[in-house]
């Protein structure tokens, strides 16, 4: 974006059921939860997702409510966290190989910060009020 400072999301295109638009831990961990993963994807998950548990921080641990008062409320990358995006690549693939969609956001100017620390911003984010598709996987039988 011509030398202005972005940040970084990746996220399901549509929203779910109540309009919030999941991100790629959340989507991968839902396949994870639902049984959908084999045995390597399912040990990439647990040790990667254990890996983000121990490098930075859970907004939520700090301020419960974020979330909770927030349910539309998103993280985004900062800048100076694309040590953190390296990773990335190995959720993607999981996703692709069970064609659940996930894409990359870009934006100088998420939405509004409620979060800051310094890898993340956790923002309501700027959204279309017209945008009605939705996003649902039901359980694994």
């Amino acid at each position: 974006m011509c030398g202005v400072d972005v940040f970084v999301r990746y996220q399901s295109p549509v929203p779910d059921r109540p309009g919030r638009r999941i991100g790629i831990f959340g989507l991968v961990n839902m396949l994870g939860n639902r049984g959908y993963l084999s045995a390597e994807e399912e040990r990439f998950r647990r040790t990667t997702n254990d890996w983000y548990d121990a490098t930075y921080t859970n907004p939520a641990t700090v301020d419960p409510t974020v979330y909770a008062d927030n349910p539309l409320a998103a993280a985004w990358f900062k800048p100076s966290a694309a040590h953190l995006m390296d990773p990335i690549p190995g959720y993607l693939a999981i996703l692709a190989t069970h064609n659940v969609p996930c894409e990359r956001y870009e934006s100088p100017t998420p939405g509004r910060v409620l979060y800051e620390d310094e890898h993340q911003v956790v923002v309501i984010p700027q959204e279309d009020p017209n945008f009605t598709s939705m996003l649902w996987l039901r359980c694994r039988v």
